[in-house]
């Protein structure tokens, strides 16, 4: 029996319109592993950063930078979209069959019976087609650990001509096109924690899928913005638990307790035992009961997943028994 299969029981075992009050915990570390910008995209802002205390014991103002949790799940869904179109379980809205009419992002037609518009959620109100699901992922910001001054750089760029000049080969005119653009430097660490709401096994398979095999985030995605999800924890309880800002401010605390100088980069396994710690002391502040898996037991769901996914034959089948669960569930 997998590790997952084994607490099934904190899981539904059939999609349920009515809240169960069951929630997975998922902790992640997304470490950048090339130049990243995090910002909104079109915005001509900088990265989006934020005034907090960098600990709960250090309590010294500092500014970290952020993911939006708009960006992280965007990304993630586009993912798990590109494998629902591969195997045709992406629907037309009320079986039109046009083209127009297929299950697709910020369009406003959502099919409403595909895996990303029942775990994700989606809303329409077009006439009679009056509809809502309401995301079964919760998300939150994701924090970098150090501060902006350490894990930033700027970099001055231009856009030259095919004459590999500023100069317009046609008209002749010089180009403006030099700007200054603020940057997040590889190998720096922020954690995030991502609340699955009343899901299913395969459900949660699916997200965690999801997540594990997005590895671009960020604005100007196609040449920066490589980043790598580790999972760290999975907490099963019958409510939220602590927030990503709590947790990041805690593991904080502990890895300048290792290392007082915080010399950029971290090292991976100094920043997974001191989340893995944090997360510990912090559910003894939580009033529920709690399932909190094992650093082995983490492992073993990260290689279950792995396997999953490496197997077209076998997501395929985890992805049509979702969906029919769907159908039946109506």
């Amino acid at each position: 029996m997998s590790v997952l299969e084994r607490y099934k029981d904190h899981l539904l075992s059939q999609y349920n319109k009515f809240p169960k009050g069951k929630y997975v915990t998922l902790i992640f570390i997304r470490k950048t592993e090339s130049e990243t910008i995090f910002r909104t995209e079109g915005s001509g802002e900088g990265l989006t950063k934020e005034f907090v205390r960098e600990g709960m014991k250090n309590q010294e103002v500092i500014q970290r930078v952020i993911i939006s949790k708009r960006k992280q799940v965007a990304a993630e869904r586009r993912k798990g979209r590109e494998l629902l179109r591969e195997h045709s379980l992406l629907f037309f809205k009320k079986d039109s069959g046009k083209e127009e009419d297929m299950c697709a992002l910020n369009r406003n037609n959502p099919c409403g019976r595909c895996i990303d518009c029942m775990v994700y959620g989606y809303a329409v109100g077009k006439g009679d087609e009056i509809g809502a699901q309401k995301s079964r992922v919760i998300t939150e910001d994701a924090f970098s650990l150090l501060s902006i001054s350490t894990i930033t750089g700027k970099r001055l760029s231009n856009a030259l001509y095919d004459n590999e000049t500023m100069r317009d080969p046609v008209e002749g005119k010089a180009s403006s096109s030099i700007y200054e653009e603020e940057y997040v430097k590889p190998e720096t660490h922020f954690l995030d924690i991502e609340t699955l709401k009343d899901a299913t096994l395969g459900e949660l398979k699916y997200v965690l899928g999801n997540v594990l095999r997005t590895r671009r985030y960020g604005a100007i995605s196609s040449r920066a913005g490589k980043v790598k999800n580790t999972l760290v924890g999975v907490i099963f309880s019958n409510c939220e638990i602590f927030s990503n800002l709590e947790l990041t401010q805690k593991t904080y605390d502990l890895v300048k307790q290792k290392d007082p100088q915080l010399n950029f980069p971290l090292k991976d396994d100094d920043v997974i035992a001191a989340v893995q710690e944090a997360m510990q002391a912090l559910m003894g502040e939580i009033p529920t009961g709690a399932v909190i898996l094992s650093p082995e037991e983490i492992q073993g769901v990260y290689a279950e997943i792995i396997e999953l996914f490496r197997d077209a034959g076998n997501a395929k089948k985890l992805l049509e028994d979702v969906t029919a669960m769907y159908k039946s569930a109506q």
